[in-house]
């Protein structure tokens, strides 16, 4: 099962060629993690991971929602049940049922990044299947015990340079702060996401706002709220912060003047709350939080188009981010129209736009960008962070937008060792690009150099201001 050296470059011998020569200057490039979803309490406690299953299965709903698919129970895998009744907890139980299902994954990208894992973390280069389980389990057990294991380890040995999580406007940031102060050097640096604060439809809306405004000691009114905003924002900047991220259910923003978006305010505020007046107030939002961005330089990033919980029953006994999230269409040119006549000719944002609409690329998201100075297209987010969704997103985006309009790649991930794996894809998937169109005549080989560094360190490094 040993890693080939040429996965996922070109077939053809002479574009191989090629792509292996851009590959190998860019392979060892650093890592920036600008979007993800590590726990900061992982570095800076800095403790060892638990067990295979927990490193691997249980927080990873690419994996268990393959298995919900195929019949097992989430309980079987050792999801936490909301109300707190039995799920498996033993480690190596779980992971011998992920074995023996272990081909579900055949051809997927989770299969790629989990065997990368396998043998350039833990030098395992055979198959998972349910005779080597409890070896295997053994092997990667006794490993994360090892100092060399630990997050801030694994940090830099896998070279990276920078990385972000993804945090709650109300979170203390209590773990960066002691990061800050450790005396280490590596860089994890938070993100504001301020969704449970701007999304009426929430269930703790109210409370949640009322706590941002106590926080920066405003009173409960529009104004007191953005007031609490920009609060928050310079509390998260000044423990490293450097962008943003709004996860809303469409794309739409809008443009109120003070007083009907005031009164909206006090309309949510009192409830209950109509489905328009709840996606109003999160369409309003967004231009809030684009000229926040403006004034204090955090780089906006806007991941819309999920239907979040679909599968009521798995919501109802397991909550939130089980696999039971759906994409849906998402449509950008009239719903960031409001935002773009305010901010969209503005150099000082850079509002990153991801999507799960794949058709969205060609029609309505590279054009946008290809002529927005304020926009930049994000890297094939979730279903499409895969080879096939990378090579699409080149082909649809890069005639209309180009490269310099697109950020390089991050790896949106909790799965802490599939980062080198996901960046690695990425890079062998430009490198094979870019290759095609050295081939080609459309590009000389030392400017698909040029171009290879930047997919895979320089854009990233610039948009998010790392």
């Amino acid at each position: 099962m040993a890693l080939h050296p040429d996965r996922l470059l070109p077939v053809d011998p002479g574009t191989r060629g090629i792509a292996r020569r851009l590959y190998g200057a860019v392979s060892g490039l650093p890592i920036l993690s600008p979007h993800g979803h590590t726990e900061p309490a992982w570095y800076a406690e800095d403790r060892a991971f638990p067990d295979p299953a927990q490193l691997f299965v249980v927080p990873d709903h690419y994996v268990f929602r393959m298995l919900y698919s195929q019949g097992v129970p989430l309980e079987a895998l050792g999801v936490p049940r909301r109300d707190g009744g039995p799920t498996e907890t033993d480690g190596r139980a779980i992971w011998r049922l992920f074995a023996r299902h272990y081909p579900l994954f055949r051809g997927t990208p989770t299969r790629l990044w989990f065997e990368h894992a396998l043998e350039t973390v833990f030098g395992i280069d055979e198959r998972l299947t349910p005779g080597n389980a409890d070896r295997l389990y053994d092997a990667i057990a006794d490993a994360i015990g090892r100092p060399e294991l630990r997050p801030r380890a694994l940090y830099e040995r896998f070279g990276i340079e920078a990385i972000a999580t993804t945090d709650a406007a109300l979170d203390d940031l209590h773990h960066h702060a002691a990061l800050r102060d450790c005396g280490w050097s590596g860089r994890v640096l938070p993100t504001y996401r301020p969704d449970a604060v701007v999304d009426p439809d929430r269930a703790t809306f109210r409370e949640d706002v009322a706590r941002l405004c106590a926080l920066a000691g405003e009173p409960v009114t529009w104004s007191g709220s953005l007031a609490a905003h920009r609060a928050r924002r310079a509390f998260f900047r000044s423990l490293g912060a450097t962008a943003t991220d709004h996860g809303h259910p469409t794309a739409r923003t809008a443009d109120l003047g003070a007083a009907e978006a005031s009164a909206l305010f006090d309309r949510v505020m009192a409830g209950p709350v109509s489905a328009e007046d709840a996606e109003l107030f999160r369409a309003q939002m967004l231009t809030e939080m684009a000229g926040m961005s403006v004034e204090d330089g955090l780089t906006m990033q806007l991941h819309p188009g999920s239907v979040r919980n679909h599968n009521p029953q798995v919501f109802a006994r397991f909550g939130l981010d089980k696999g039971a999230d759906i994409p849906q269409p998402t449509g950008y040119v009239h719903a960031l129209k409001p935002l773009l006549d305010r901010f969209g000719n503005d150099p000082r944002l850079t509002l990153v736009l991801f999507t799960l609409d794949e058709a969205q690329y060609g029609r309505e998201l590279a054009p946008l960008a290809g002529h927005y100075p304020a926009l930049r297209l994000g890297p094939p987010w979730w279903f499409f962070d895969s080879p096939d969704g990378m090579r699409r997103f080149r082909e649809i985006a890069t005639e209309t937008a180009g490269f310099a309009n697109t950020v390089g790649f991050n790896d949106d991930t909790r799965a802490y060792l599939s980062i080198p794996a996901r960046h690695d894809m990425a890079r062998r998937i430009d490198c094979g690009h870019l290759a095609r169109l050295v081939a080609e005549h459309r590009l000389d080989e030392d400017e698909a150099h040029d171009l290879a560094h930047d997919l895979a360190y320089g854009l990233a490094k610039a948009a998010y201001r790392l």
